[in-house]
């Protein structure tokens, strides 16, 4: 509605230049031909202002299919965290095995974002974004064909490459479409929706899951299905989108990588293993410790976590990102605490409580440390930095929870979990002890 309002207003109403008023003379010829050639002109660019305001409506539409095909994309990926207690109860699964099922997506999330998360840029959005959606539709059949263990994993690692490619590209579409369709305008429009669909999408997929598999007859069966019949519908809403990219011949080349912003990193690393801590094994914790098997509340955990970070990401956008920092160390501090607290006491909503105070904490973080980055790169090497901060972000979104599943083999949830929490505190007061000022 609203580009259409727009592609009206741009429409001119030129009216003809002939003086029908004037009485038939000699003369007439002579205003024919000057009407004739003074109306050629104003209908060229009467049929441009229509060709421009149709190329906006197109962008302006083609905008919102990216934005709903990144949010699908990203719900695919947290699909199986609230299912993970179904696996373990049919096939058997230690804690740590489906904890190394979770870092199989991250480990083809790195892989990606090395070979082909920065490729979009010459070869064009679509070009990149069509086969990534293949990739997570081959996942979803993999899940669908087995729920053996090899099976699982692969399909994990399939999805991580998908997501790989889909989070770098679709977020530059997204900036595309959004300057095409408003040029000039500010970018908040941009900035709101791709975090909405990036990280709030992570939670919705989660959520979704634990309904359908509460309430469906196959609930390791429906989710997927549900799910890859929307990535089909992605398929053809993103190839009928107009491309903003004109291909390019250029010599391929990785991803290269910069670490050099350390507290950047490890504020990235310390959000991210939040986040994967919630959306590997706390759906075994609720069921388990916290005696709540419900596989929709499993899903709301999840959805808590991810929902709070993207709106807190949204609403602290305007801040300095030395106080987005403080924001984000002190809520992750405050909220893993009261996580440890509700574990132990057995106490769900103060556990839910926790989880989503911590996952504000840890939006807000992740948000400071990009603008670290971006602030401190130098142009020519913002790409691998930015690489570098995501290839941290995701070995602590997979090497925390490897590490507590493989130690819940040995010892009580609770107290692994206070483990967590007291390095996590660690690195927390590290981040905070680095990035103060200097005093001269």
């Amino acid at each position: 509605m609203i580009a259409g309002a727009e592609g009206e207003g741009m429409s001119l109403d030129l009216t003809p230049l002939i003086d029908t008023t004037a009485p038939t003379s000699t003369t007439a010829p002579v205003t024919t031909t000057v009407a004739m050639t003074m109306t050629a002109p104003n209908t060229r660019t009467r049929t441009a202002n229509r060709t421009q305001a149709t190329s906006s409506r197109r962008h302006g539409v083609g905008f919102w299919v990216v934005a709903a095909t990144f949010l699908v994309a990203m719900a695919y990926s947290t699909v199986p965290s609230p299912l993970f207690p179904l696996y373990v109860a049919r096939e058997g699964f230690s804690t740590f095995a489906i904890t190394v099922v979770f870092a199989a997506f991250a480990v083809g999330v790195v892989i990606s974002l090395v070979l082909a998360g920065h490729v979009s840029d010459w070869l064009g959005r679509k070009a990149i974004l069509l086969p990534a959606l293949g990739l997570e539709i081959v996942s979803a059949l993999l899940f669908l064909s087995s729920t053996a263990l090899p099976v699982l994993i692969l399909a994990r690692v399939v999805n991580g490459l998908g997501v790989g490619m889909i989070a770098a590209t679709a977020t530059a579409y997204l900036h595309d479409l959004h300057t095409r369709h408003r040029p000039g305008a500010s970018s908040q429009r941009f900035e709101i929706v791709s975090t909405a669909a990036n990280i709030g999408g992570l939670g919705v997929g989660a959520l979704l899951a634990g309904v359908l598999a509460q309430y469906a007859s196959s609930p390791l069966s429906t989710p997927y299905v549900v799910l890859a019949v929307l990535l089909v519908v992605s398929v053809i809403a993103v190839a009928l989108t107009p491309e903003t990219v004109t291909r390019q011949q250029v010599r391929y080349h990785p991803q290269r990588i910069s670490a050099g912003h350390l507290v950047a990193g490890m504020g990235a690393f310390s959000a991210f293993a939040v986040f994967g801590v919630f959306t590997s094994v706390s759906p075994g914790f609720v069921a388990g410790e916290l005696h709540h098997p419900s596989r929709t509340l499993a899903g709301l955990v999840v959805f808590i976590v991810f929902g709070g970070a993207a709106l807190a990401q949204t609403l602290t956008s305007g801040l300095p990102v030395p106080v987005q920092r403080t924001v984000g160390l002190g809520a992750q501090a405050i909220g893993v605490l009261l996580v440890v607290a509700g574990m132990d006491a057995a106490g769900f909503p103060l556990f839910l409580v926790g989880g989503a105070i911590a996952g504000v904490g840890a939006g807000v973080q992740f948000k400071a440390a990009i603008g670290a980055v971006v602030r401190m790169a130098a142009p020519e090497k913002r790409g691998e930095a930015l690489a570098g901060l995501f290839f941290i972000a995701y070995l602590g979104l997979s090497l925390p929870s490897l590490s507590i599943g493989l130690a819940t083999r040995y010892f009580a949830a609770t107290t692994v979990m206070t483990w967590f929490a007291a390095i996590l505190l660690m690195l927390l007061a590290g981040v905070a002890v680095l990035a103060a000022p200097r005093r001269s």
